[in-house]
Order: structure tokens, then sequence, then C-alpha cells
């Protein structure tokens, strides 16, 4: 716990914080102007410094190499004192420990650099013993080409080193190779250090260069955290070099690590651009909530249909023709890539309407695959009388043929040459003669249970809106109970239910999982901050809707922060309050 690192902004497990020195700083960041190295313990005895607020001091430690034995470094472990300034206790990544400071510096960083899984083992290790609300710093590691994915993985203070070393070698860096400066014929950067003539730029000027690109860059990072897109921009830059595209896939497959700390929901678009995307937690944390959460309530047939450019799928074009054909006398679920599968209900929920897709006609392997496993998942959890399959031949129909292969179904084919034509458009009308039509009652009634199955879990739809009525109109539904009470809103922009009051004592007293904050004796307005939480169900996400309750208080809101960062951190907002009722 810290009284001198706030954050601010979270995209995943990148942060934007603050080091409240007396000069704040926004990281992440270089911190060699501002940190103090109080010296080794192995080479002498050290005295305890004094500090101050306007830096942050490395207490005297013991670093421990990578692979050192457990019992040397039990043996020669070091008690850091509790300071009343900004300090880092210096942690081996194979044996990291919450000591109470504000800054936690890993020692043993330049032999897991380099090496994708070690890497975000070592990180991973590190923050996860650590409190949530503190800074970990790496040393002697960061140049443009790497700090983007290293401040993705978790780490928010570095230092000059290695782009100061490489400069005075002639190593000239950019955020995507380093050149030896004699291999240069002009300089393509326009850093002060660049104005001047190729032959007169020396390597203590390729040393400047390189700082001020490695602060241009984390620069760009904190940007891209603020925005909630450094994940689209790390995409790209991973790719020029291969240990940190492995550092990239290795964090992917950290769910727990990296779940936790992805929001449930936010405004910024998912740019799709690579094959990289199908493994991010928003993309495979919808498809997991829809093949394990989301129930068909329909009986009619289902009606499987390609995905749209514009978003929700039912304001495009295409859709609404499909729409003038089914007349709601079908279930509607769209196909696409990166997402999997979606049911008409959750159209607008997060990231169902923010992503933005590589349209060329073709879908590689990779692609097929992981919509197929998805759409197989679906079939396999929701029964329909009938499937009707109105897909194009590009990448959508070879994808539901191996679903019908696997799960021995028998669908209809509805397209005759596109989805859209006036044939294909007769196929679906005709292939649903006979169906009744369902009521708008029907559908918005099934659409906040889908709502509430998605973000509560399975089931939760059910147990907590079972005898209901909708005022209002779609995408904007107020969910009412039978005495006219408004329990919830849905919110268009995201996909959600923003509860009232009332319908957090009816999730209270529902069978549907909760998510809780319980606080202190006070009466919130405007927000919760972390100081003021006793405690917080671990599987609230950043985005959730919270209950919050204390002696003194009942109220409802949306999660700033994820549980267990709530129950750990000593400041910043952990949620924002919508109502509050005091008792």
């Amino acid at each position: 716990m810290t009284d001198y690192f706030e954050v601010h902004e979270r995209d995943g497990a990148a942060r934007v914080g603050e080091l409240r020195l007396s000069s704040p700083i926004s990281t992440p960041a270089l911190v060699d102007d501002i940190l103090e190295d109080a010296g080794s313990l192995w080479s002498a005895d050290r005295d305890l410094p004094e500090g101050d607020d306007s830096q942050l001091t490395m207490l005297p430690h013991r670093a421990f190499p990578g692979g050192t034995a457990d019992e040397v470094q039990e043996s020669f472990g070091v008690d850091y004192p509790d300071v009343d300034y900004p300090s880092v206790a210096v942690v081996s990544s194979e044996s990291p420990a919450d000591h109470g400071t504000d800054a936690y510096a890993v020692s043993n960083v330049q032999s897991v650099t380099g090496h994708g899984a070690a890497l975000v083992e070592a990180v991973v290790d590190a923050r996860e013993a650590i409190p949530a609300d503190t800074a970990l710093l790496f040393s002697g590691v960061a140049t443009p080409r790497n700090v983007a994915v290293l401040a993705y993985a978790g780490v928010d203070l570095f230092d000059e080193t290695a782009a100061v070393v490489k400069g005075t070698e002639g190593r000239y860096l950019t955020t995507d190779e380093a050149y030896f400066l004699e291999d240069l014929e002009e300089l393509p950067c326009s850093c002060p250090a660049c104005q001047k003539p190729r032959e007169e730029f020396t390597r203590e000027d390729c040393a400047e260069h390189n700082v001020n690109a490695l602060e241009s860059e984390l620069a760009i990072v904190r940007r891209r955290i603020r925005d909630g897109r450094l994940r689209d921009y790390v995409e790209g830059q991973a790719r020029h070099d291969q240990w940190l595209t492995a550092a990239v896939r290795e964090l992917d497959s950290q769910w727990g690590y990296l779940e936790e700390r992805t929001p449930i929901l936010r405004d910024a678009q998912i740019s799709a651009a690579t094959s990289d995307t199908l493994r991010r937690v928003e993309i495979q944390r919808f498809a997991d909530r829809v093949t394990t959460r989301y129930r068909n309530r329909f009986s009619n047939p289902l009606v499987l249909v390609p995905c749209s450019a514009a978003k929700p799928y039912s304001e495009s074009q295409s859709h609404r023709q499909f729409h003038d054909a089914i007349q709601w006398r079908a279930h509607l679920v769209s196909m696409t890539s990166p997402i999997g599968v979606v049911p008409q209900e959750l159209e607008t929920t997060y990231p169902a309407q923010h992503y933005d897709t590589v349209v060329t006609g073709r879908w590689s392997e990779d692609e097929k695959q992981f919509v197929s496993e998805v759409l197989q998942r679906y079939l396999e959890r929701n029964e329909y009388p009938e499937i009707i399959a109105h897909v194009p031949d590009e990448g959508y129909h070879d994808i539901v043929e191996r679903v019908e292969k696997r799960l021995d179904l028998d669908i209809t084919y509805t397209v005759a040459e596109h989805p859209t034509d006036d044939e294909s458009i007769a196929n679906l009308s005709s292939a649903l003669s006979g169906e009744l039509k369902y009521s708008k009652r029907e559908r918005e009634h099934n659409t906040v249970r889908a709502i509430a199955d998605y973000l509560l879990g399975d089931g939760a739809g059910d147990d907590l809106f079972a005898d209901i009525q909708t005022t209002s109109r779609y995408p904007k539904i107020q969910v009412r109970d039978p005495e006219d009470t408004q329990l919830a809103t849905m919110v268009p922009q995201y996909g959600t239910l923003s509860f009232t009051l009332a319908g957090a004592r009816q999730w209270l007293e529902s069978d549907a999982p909760t998510k809780r904050v319980e606080i202190d004796g006070f009466v919130p307005h405007g927000s919760v901050l972390a100081p003021g939480v006793v405690d917080a169900d671990e599987d609230i996400r950043v985005g959730d809707e919270v209950v919050v309750e204390g002696p003194q208080a009942f109220a409802v809101g949306r999660a700033e922060m994820f549980g267990r960062e709530m129950a750990e951190s000593t400041r910043g907002v952990a949620c924002e309050i919508r109502h509050v009722e005091e008792k």
C-alpha cells in the first residue's frame, strides 16, 4: 500500500499512474532524475537515507540474479524499514513479496529480457505478489522498441540505462530497429539531438537521441492507455521483434492475470488487424460468456447471418433487409471474426459493437477455427427447432458446414449468390413460411434477461427479472416490476444494465450472483475512494455494476477498479455512485 503512487487510468495490466512527489510524474515514465539509490548491502553496510518527497528512494538492498537458490535468498533477504517518504524495495521475480514500499524494482530483469515466456512470468509473479496500487520498476532494459510491450505487461517505471549504453556503443534506436550509426546516411528523426548534419552526429548525440526516442514512445504509450487502445498499438509494435511477439502471446495465455485487469466495457474501438486479436481478453471473454452464460429463450428457428461493417448490426442496410424478410419469425445470430457469434439481444454489448476488422473477403484458418468452435459450443448449449444459414460462401459457409458435420445437424442454406440479392432474400423469407412472429414484449424481455445473464452469470436473467414489464424504446429499454417501480435501464452505449436502488435490492434478494462492495461508516456522494472500502468481491471487474453497502448507506454504481484492487488500494476511485440512500 502506498501514499505516493495512484493509478488513474487502466488498460488491461497497463496503467497511467501518478508518482505523487513534490513535482508529480505521470507513469509509465523514466525515473532517472528522481530515483536515488541508497546502495547495495553486498558491498557495504548502508545507513538508512533521510529521503524526501522530491525523489523516489531505493532503500538499501541485496539484489539476486536469476537462478539464485531459494535458501540463499532467504538467508540474505533484507527487512525493509517502514519509512515516511517515497521508497523502492528490490525484489527478485522468483521470490517477490510485499515490503510496504511504494515501488518495487525487479533485480533479475536482465536474465528475462529477450525471452517472452520468462519476461511474462517475471512480471506476473511480481505483480501478483505486490499490492495493486504500487509501481513496478524495470531497470536497464527499456528501449523504444520494447517499452510498449513492457508497459502492456504491467511495468510502470523505467530508466535510461539501456538507451544510453546502446547510444555510446553507436546503436541508433527507433521504435522498430536498432541501427549501427555508421550505416545511416541520414538521421530518421527530428528530435533536438538529431538537428545537425549527419557527419557531425556523435555517439554522445546518439545516446541523447535514444533517450528522446524512449521518452517519445512512453508518451505514446500513456496516450494509448488513456484511450483504451494500447493493445492495438502493441500488436503492431511487437512484430518488430520475435521475442516481443512471443511475450504478447504468452501474456494472452495468462488468462487470470489479464482478465482480472481488463474492463468489461469501454468506449474504445478494437482494431482487429492481426490474428493475435483473436486471443485478446475482450474477445475470449465475450465468446466464453456467450457460450456458458447466454441462453436462447425463443422457440422460433435460428437464422445465422453474416456481420456488417455498421454497428450495431441491426442499423446496417444488410441487416435491415434480413429483418424485412424474417419479420420476427426467427432468432437472429450474427457470425463474425474476431467476435465469434452474437445473438441479437447482445448486439450492443461490448465489444460486439466496438470493433472494426480488416475486410478482404477471405478468412484465415485461425479465424475459421475460432468462429467454428464458438458456434459449435453455442449450438451445443442452445436447441432450436430448425437452423437456417443465410451466409455467403466466403468463409461463413465453410464454418457452418464444419459445425453441421461435427454435431450431425441438418441445416438449411438460403443464399444463392449474395445474402442481400433478391433471390436469397426470397429464399430466406420462404424458409420461414408458416412460422409465428414473437411479440415486441417477448423480444424486449428476452433482451433484458440475456444481458443480465451475460453480465452476472448463467441463469441470472430469470432469477432477477422473472416478472417484469418494459417501457421506452429499444435500445433504451427501462425495466420495471409489476408495480411499475423502475429496476434498471439498458445502456445502449455499452449494452449493459444500469440498476436503480430498487433494482439493486431485488438483485440482492434474487439468486443471481451479486457483486458487492463493503464500505466504512459514511454516506458516499459521487464516488467511493479506495480507503473507504472495507472489502470487495474478487470477481468484480472495471465497468461492473456493483452494490455498495455500509453501516450508514446503501448504494449502487459502477466499478472503477477490479475487486482485489479495491480491497488493497489506499488511493484512487474504487467505484462511481449512481444512487445512494442513507440508512
